[in-house]
């Protein structure tokens, strides 16, 4: 008579869906690096539990391998659809406020870098305009002031600033603008500023001919951002700050499309519909902005440029 025994499912042999995430943790578990292994086993944990959780079917499986698939292919030197994609279920403005989180003035300034910084905009002198080709739209005269966490003010501090056209659309989206339009960079005095001329930003639609359209009309969500202006700033010894302040008049400042707006960063634009403007030349109305920034002590370490 034959000798009958049980098997026991081990190593990598697979018994059934419950085996499935202890045998790929395993598999993990020999990443030398502890912060790799430790991020990998608990995307794949999260990965299998939502799998689990809203029952999975394969065609589901398949539509959403297909998504992004089709987000890495919509990617390219002048666009980013997987940062578009992130922003645009709120993953972007969650690591950066858990990671600019304690409620300081500097943290709660943090803000999205978003899909359009490029690293190698032009040097400008203070006060200059980074209006590079004809733009029309509202003139607008910023000044600004970086200080550390103790109000002290910070020279050296190298800006970078950019921002949409009043048509919507930042100068790598639009073949009428000329090559780094509404694009500076600007470095703070010994009393901590910096001013600039440009033109009021318009809001805007995120690109909507690629995956993340499709997902936001599913989702039967505008695809609208209010209007604003980028920074960055950098100096040794800080912490980069990366924001964005915001027009305060602007109809979709209570529902940005990527989650971005926080109550810090609604900036104060004041109308000018009378008066000598800072510049000859510009007819009513023109809008000024007066902003503070606050630097804290930290690593001055520079993003990688989502677009070229």
């Amino acid at each position: 008579m034959a000798e009958t025994t049980s098997k026991k499912t081990s190593g990598s042999v697979i018994g059934t869906a419950d085996d499935v995430t202890g045998v790929v943790l395993a598999a993990m578990d020999g990443a030398p690096n502890a912060r790799l292994r430790e991020i990998a086993s608990s995307f794949v944990r999260h990965m299998h539990a939502f799998a689990r959780e809203v029952k999975l079917t394969e065609q589901e499986y398949s539509v959403g391998v297909e998504f992004l698939n089709r987000i890495g292919q919509a990617t390219n030197d002048h666009h980013n659809e997987g940062i578009l994609f992130s922003d645009a279920i709120g993953f972007s403005t969650l690591v950066c406020l858990m990671n600019n989180g304690s409620g300081g003035p500097t943290e709660t300034a943090a803000a999205l870098l978003g899909p359009f910084w490029r690293m190698h905009s032009p040097s400008t002198k203070d006060g200059g305009s980074i209006v590079r080709s004809p733009t029309p739209g509202p003139q607008l005269f910023v000044k600004g002031a970086v200080k550390d966490t103790a109000g002290a003010p910070i020279a050296n501090v190298e800006i970078d600033v950019w921002q949409s056209s009043p048509v919507g659309l930042y100068e790598n989206q639009d073949d009428k603008q000329a090559d780094m339009n509404l694009r500076g960079k600007f470095v703070t005095d010994t009393a901590g500023r910096f001013s600039f001329h440009t033109v009021k930003p318009a809001g805007y639609p995120v690109p909507t001919d690629g995956p993340v359209g499709d997902m936001l009309r599913a989702q039967k969500r505008h695809p609208y951002r209010p209007a604003h202006l980028h920074f960055l700033m950098h100096k040794p010894k800080f912490k980069t700050l990366i924001t964005q302040v915001f027009v305060s008049d602007d109809p979709n400042l209570e529902s940005d499309v990527v989650f971005g707006v926080t109550r810090p960063l609604v900036g104060d634009f004041q109308r000018h519909d009378s008066g000598s403007a800072p510049a000859a030349d510009v007819k009513a109305p023109w809008y000024t902005l007066d902003q503070t920034f606050v630097m804290a002590a930290g690593e001055a370490a520079l993003p990688v440029p989502p677009i070229k």
